[in-house]
């Protein structure tokens, strides 16, 4: 099942038969992923007048509560309400879910007693590319991820001024492998979190955070297109399915008035030049 899509005046193929999901499951066990001091996420069959809601004892049904933080324990966007006092909802900000993305892989760098991806990092992987949405992949990437026990470990996070760089390029939609952009214990600062939504000026209530995905090694670095859907919570932040497609065969066409354009302007310099050629003979 082949689509064009056209942004900025040129069309990309893209094959919807092919998806890439770059989100983690969430799993009832202390092996799901897990990050902010908390117990892991539970799954449990409703239990009312001595029923248990569960086929394996006896219901017709199978009728489960599950018990999780969307912070914590899997994939998650968050909108600028996870940090201000004001209530605001991912499901009222996020109004668009198709976006030309970026995946790029960094391998964080010493600093102090830290781990950072810097300004200089970003930049050089996104090099003139202008994209909606960045997906960032973190070295060393196993499928470790899909259970790493984050709470404690003081993980990779963002420079500040890698994303006063992004924000400057566009960037609305910043996908990480991480539990947060920010130091996991920074006082309440949230540097990044701040500076990524423009808190102290307009705020960018259409950006957003995804937090926790897991990019697969078989998915190369370069240019593909974001799908961001997230489950209908009224709250700052929910879960969610960031699925890549990849480009089929790169950008297919260019508008045909802009074809026009270039054809006038390369006629022009022909004719510059050969005045230019004429007069100094």
């Amino acid at each position: 099942m082949i689509a064009t899509i056209e942004t900025n005046s040129q069309k990309y193929k893209i094959d919807l038969t092919k998806p890439l999901d770059i989100s983690m499951p969430l799993r009832a066990s202390k092996k799901n992923v897990n990050a902010w001091y908390i117990d892991e996420p539970t799954i449990e069959p409703v239990v009312l007048d001595g029923w248990t809601a569960s086929v394996a004892e006896g219901a017709s049904i199978n009728f489960n509560n599950i018990n999780f933080n969307p912070h914590a324990h899997g994939t998650h966007t968050e909108c600028v309400g996870h940090i201000t006092e004001k209530v605001h909802s991912i499901n009222q900000n996020l109004k668009q879910f198709f976006f030309l993305a970026e995946v790029v892989t960094v391998a964080p760098e010493k600093y102090m007693k830290d781990y950072i991806i810097s300004k200089k990092q970003v930049q050089f992987a996104l090099g003139n590319k202008k994209r909606e949405a960045l997906v960032v992949r973190t070295m060393p990437n196993t499928k470790e991820k899909l259970s790493t026990q984050y709470s404690n470990t003081n993980w990779p996070y963002f420079e500040k001024e890698a994303i006063e760089y992004l924000v400057k390029k566009g960037v609305k939609h910043l996908l990480i492998d991480l539990p947060s952009v920010d130091r996991e214990k920074d006082g309440g600062e949230l540097l990044c979190h701040n500076t990524f939504w423009n808190t102290k000026g307009k705020i960018r209530m259409d950006a957003t955070i995804t937090e926790l995905i897991y990019v697969d090694n078989k998915i190369d670095d370069g240019t593909f297109f974001l799908n961001l859907q997230v489950a209908p919570f009224e709250n700052d932040a929910s879960p969610s399915k960031p699925i890549l497609y990849k480009i089929e065969d790169g950008c297919i066409s260019i508008k045909y008035e802009n074809i026009v354009l270039l054809k006038r302007l390369q006629l022009k310099v022909f004719l510059l030049m050969k005045a230019h050629l004429y007069l100094r003979s």
